[in-house]
């Protein structure tokens, strides 16, 4: 048996366990950087497969590296496994919240339970063939949390994490089957922007309105107004910040901390986070200037003081077509995902619940066929200028870097539309990522296509070389071209920011802010 059907066989002998695995992933919906028990699950199950693991890497209680084998070459990959706020559903063909907690909670979407099940199927068959054929090398998996605000990839890359990789291999689920050719993904950055009101009773002077009691008196605008101000500044500057060329995206979001009151009392702190995407790191700056102007006269016009902490900056991808090559010929190897009827039948069940007429295959034809890289690109440009060579973002960008790096598309289904341009409600997306039946084709596709890629670069040097000297030739590394992490080396993760999580009280799970490192964590004044 070569080390390639070592592989396959071992993936082949554990699908049921991993799939249950997927499962425990999926039922634990925990959201970005909250992610305790699916961490647990995974640094236990890689111990338990003779992986060393450092918990809580870069100083992130989520995150964790896992390291097989010695020597050359090192190869890599990611689990990702966080949910998201806002995206609660059970696994039945109808909308239905998971009991017991806020139906706003959070769940998986792209399924990151999926995602990260993969991969570390992919690392353990990999494992397999390297140790039953004695082939050198050494294999890392990394944990990263908080994918969907791109969190800690940054975190580890410039914490050094990344510097002594070969190669990185990585996928994500998708609507199709391919691989990631020349147009790859962009940055993304996001901050939270804080404004405290730390002197209100300085906004005017007593003695000009001789009225007793701080309630009667004219209040500071305090930090709300300035928030407010600042939401408002920034959605009327958006047209300023970058021509309507190419796409970038701009979102925000409030994070509160239920301080409402009756008293004639002034807001004392208020936080928004914004989040941008675009295809190079220029315009990421160009918006960030608009932005941090916008919160110094948002605070200056209210009585506060502004400041902000970044949650994450990320680069853009680069391709190698190498890994891209290699691991195109291993997915035909492999084929593309098929689906039971059970699976075909929950499909049909929330067509005939939307009252639409059942199909023989409900899910789209992509996710059932194989498209080749070419075709995929050919897709990703249709919409592009020709000078834009980034689309999205995505965090895996932040390993092209450092190492070759291939990211393979595997299938996740849709269901297909009746006619064109109609939209499915969100609930039946989310269940169609906790349904087994639908997503484990897709994953395990991925899986092997990845393990199959990992032991050709064990066992090809001459295809590992020539894929590192493309990614030399891409990246600059070594010279002035190269772009290094954009965090600093001592960047304290930003842990203990608003985001929710799940805490027990008296009355069962309950959502809940966390205390921050130190002071109101508010971070640097602009």
């Amino acid at each position: 048996m070569s080390p390639r059907d070592t592989a396959l066989a071992y993936i082949s002998a554990n699908e049921p366990r991993f799939s249950e695995f997927c499962q425990r992933i999926w039922s634990h919906a925990e959201p970005a950087w909250r992610e305790y028990k699916s961490a647990r699950d995974y640094v236990e199950l890689l111990r338990a497969e003779g992986f060393s693991v450092e918990a809580g890497s870069g100083g992130m209680p989520t995150a964790f590296v896992a390291s097989w084998g010695s020597g050359k070459p090192v190869l890599a990959g990611f689990s990702e496994y966080d949910a998201v706020p806002g995206n609660s559903q059970q696994v039945v063909p109808y909308p239905a919240p998971r009991e017991g907690v806020h139906p706003y909670a959070a769940g998986h979407t792209d399924p990151h339970s999926v995602l990260g099940t993969a991969s570390l199927v992919a690392m353990l068959g990999a494992k397999a063939a390297m140790q039953q054929h004695g082939i050198a090398g050494t294999l890392k998996l990394f944990g990263e949390p908080a994918e969907k605000v791109c969190g800690s990839k940054p975190v580890h890359a410039a914490k050094g994490y990344y510097n002594d990789l070969d190669a990185a291999v990585v996928w994500h689920p998708w609507p199709s089957n391919t691989v990631t050719s020349d147009t790859q993904f962009g940055a993304y950055w996001s901050c939270v922007i804080t404004f405290e009101a730390a002197d209100p009773e300085n906004w005017i002077d007593p003695t000009l309105v001789p009225i007793e009691g701080a309630h009667a008196q004219a209040r500071c605008p305090g930090a709300l107004d300035a928030m407010c101000l600042m939401y408002t500044t920034t959605k009327y500057t958006k047209e300023a910040m970058f021509p309507h060329a190419g796409s970038w995206t701009l979102n925000e979001f409030v994070l509160g901390d239920g301080g409402a009151t009756s008293d004639n009392l002034a807001p004392r702190f208020a936080q928004i986070q914004y989040s941008w995407r675009a295809s190079s790191l220029g315009i990421q700056e160009q918006i960030w200037r608009v932005l941090a102007n916008n919160a110094r006269h948002a605070a200056a016009s209210t009585g506060c003081r502004a400041f902000v902490r970044w949650v994450t900056k990320t680069r853009v991808g680069l391709p190698n077509q190498v890994m891209t090559d290699l691991t195109w010929k291993n997915l035909q190897a492999v084929g593309a995902p098929a689906y039971d009827e059970a699976a075909l039948e929950f499909g049909r069940d929330i067509q005939r619940n939307l009252g639409l007429a059942p199909m023989e295959d409900p899910f789209i034809p992509t996710a059932s066929r194989l498209m080749p890289p070419e075709e995929n690109e050919a897709r990703l440009r249709a919409g592009l200028p020709a000078w834009q060579k980034h689309l999205s973002a995505d965090d895996y960008v932040e390993f092209c870097w450092h190492a070759p790096t291939v990211r393979l598309l595997a299938a996740r289904p849709r269901l297909r539309p009746p006619t064109p341009g109609f939209a499915y409600p969100n609930w039946a997306y989310l269940a169609l990522g906790g349904l087994p039946g639908a997503v484990d084709p897709g994953m395990f596709v991925a899986a092997r296509t990845m393990a199959l890629t990992y032991v050709d670069l064990a066992t090809q040097p001459e295809t590992l070389a020539a894929a590192q000297a493309e990614f030399r030739e891409r990246s600059g590394i070594g010279t002035p071209a190269w772009v290094p992490p954009l965090l600093p080396a001592d960047f304290d993760p930003p842990v203990d920011l608003r985001w929710p999580e799940y805490v027990t009280t008296a009355r069962g799970e309950e959502w809940c802010i966390p205390t921050p490192h130190a002071g109101t964590g508010a971070g640097e004044t602009l």
